[in-house]
């Protein structure tokens, strides 16, 4: 079972992850945990790239190949192995998140991206995306430390990347699943297993 944890900085996602995997443990599966990006040598060099290289100028499409560069390598080194021994994969963020970011948020081709994302995952992609929504109003309190490049982006294109994670949903409702972000944590938890145990 493979399933990511989704939506806009401050949603939420670092929170939910390790209590959901408390709640597959505590049903004796192996869960793997991944992020985004990252999990990989390769992937946590591209992370420092993408996230914290705040001198360099990186065009979008670069930023959006640099992500697919990342999640190519977590799915050939991380995620399918640990799917074929059985294991339940939470992922926090997969290819939503750069249709999403770059795709409405970065104004790049949604459909482009897509078939890029396919390509790079090798059609490895979640039976399940949780989207936590949040308002940005909310999202940007939530923040913590100094923000990344993404987080530093301008709130029209939050804006954007909201919108976006909402549009997918209603798109294709039988992968997405909007959770609330603005409960307790408790509350939200609950809905994200009620969520898994009612799709999957």
């Amino acid at each position: 079972m493979f399933i990511a944890l989704e939506g806009g900085d401050g949603a939420g996602k670092s929170t939910q992850l390790p209590l959901l995997q408390e709640w597959f443990e505590k049903q004796g599966k192996t869960v793997t945990i991944c992020r985004e990006p990252g999990s990989t040598p390769l992937g946590e060099k591209v992370r420092d790239l993408l996230l914290f290289q705040r001198g360099l100028e990186i065009c979008r499409m670069s930023e959006l190949l640099l992500f697919m560069t990342a999640r190519a390598q977590v799915v050939r080194q991380v995620i399918r192995p640990a799917l074929e021994r059985d294991e339940v994969v939470l992922a926090d963020r997969f290819l939503l998140s750069s249709i999403v970011y770059q795709g409405y948020g970065g104004e790049l081709e949604v459909e482009e991206i897509r078939k890029i994302g396919q390509i790079a995952t090798g059609g490895t992609l979640p039976e399940l995306n949780i989207i936590l929504d949040l308002p940005l109003t909310y999202a940007k309190m939530r923040r913590k430390g100094e923000p990344d490049r993404l987080e530093s982006e301008a709130d029209a294109f939050h804006d954007r990347v909201r919108n976006g994670f909402l549009t997918e949903a209603r798109l294709f409702p039988e992968k997405n699943v909007v959770v609330s972000a603005e409960d307790s944590v408790e509350r939200i938890h609950a809905e994200i297993c009620r969520a898994i145990q009612e799709r999957l």
